[in-house]
């Protein structure tokens, strides 16, 4: 086990390292790096003053050199500056960071909370209406865009029922009523993946022969969905729940742009459309950062759902 974690922890820092290398490498393929970092000042200033700049920017080193020095600023927490404003890229990251934590674990929970009973409850109840109710809610989820949702749930639920805001976490402090739509909504999918994953898995559990043999024996009914069934089935679903969580942070792009979430997503989105290449590269370093986290949180937690597993 512990040789595994250590050959895991190796692998993600391989996997970090080689995604740093084709962000910066796309990033100096993009053009003349000068040119984005002083794009307004460079018509004005003479050779000498555009030759400073490059040795403070470190451009006029070898392509491999500049490597090295963005990733020495990035591991003392140097992220630059914000090419729109010129501004330190840290403490805006700090401020954008945290709304798009909050809205994902919200709506990790609400998946998770909904959509795990939801598809045991159709596995159990196999045949019954309850299974048809939770087979066509996968089926619907999978098939609806969620952006689509989001804007039918702002019409709805803002502009005719005016139950909800539209958007924003608020303008005079952050309600609850804010984060409804926007949970909800990037809860949508999860949902549906949540509660089919889950049905498969605890079908395919309650069919084998050990479960039949512990039914045969007597086994309360509890025990053996709940026992039996769910622990030796959770294996996938625990695998889908740390992407999952994973995915909700680097997935809600369309989420907190239908709802203007002042989130880190939307200010991606928003450095598309600026040119930004500071902000695209520090989100796109922290979308990569999260996901092999998360895969190698789960690859530990098997090992804790079921000791049978060994590496």
């Amino acid at each position: 086990m512990r040789r595994f974690i250590v050959r895991r922890f190796f692998t993600s820092l391989l996997v970090l390292f080689v995604v740093t290398v084709i962000i910066f490498s796309l990033s100096r393929l993009y053009g003349d790096p000068l040119a984005l970092f002083v794009p307004e000042e460079g018509y004005s200033m003479n050779p000498e003053q555009l030759a400073k700049v490059k040795a403070r920017l470190h451009l006029d080193r070898s392509v491999p050199v500049q490597y090295g020095y963005w990733i020495a600023q990035l591991l003392t927490g140097d992220l630059g500056n914000d090419l729109e404003d010129r501004r330190p890229l840290l403490p805006k990251l700090k401020k954008k960071f945290p709304p798009t934590l909050m809205l994902a674990g919200l709506a990790w929970s609400l998946a998770t909370i909904v959509g795990v009973p939801l598809g045991i409850l159709s596995a159990v109840k196999r045949g019954t209406v309850w299974d048809y109710i939770g087979r066509s809610f996968a089926v619907t989820g999978h098939s609806v865009p969620g952006f689509w949702v989001a804007i039918m749930g702002i019409l709805i639920f803002s502009v005719t029922l005016r139950w909800l805001p539209s958007g924003t976490m608020g303008i005079d402090g952050v309600s609850w009523k804010n984060f409804v739509m926007p949970a909800a909504i990037l809860a949508w999918l999860p949902m549906a993946g949540y509660t089919r994953l889950v049905r498969s898995s605890m079908l395919e559990i309650l069919d084998s022969e050990f479960v039949k043999l512990a039914r045969a024996k007597g086994v309360p009914r509890a025990a053996v969905i709940w026992k039996h069934g769910l622990r030796n089935a959770v294996i996938a679903p625990l695998t889908f729940s740390a992407l999952l969580l994973a995915g909700l942070v680097t997935g809600s792009v369309a989420v907190e742009t239908v709802f203007a979430w002042p989130g880190i997503a939307q200010w991606g989105v928003r450095a598309v459309f600026t040119n930004n290449l500071n902000v695209l590269v520090l989100v796109t370093m922290i979308f990569t950062l999260i996901v092999v986290i998360a895969n190698f949180i789960a690859d530990i937690l098997y090992v804790v759902v079921d000791p049978r597993i060994r590496y």
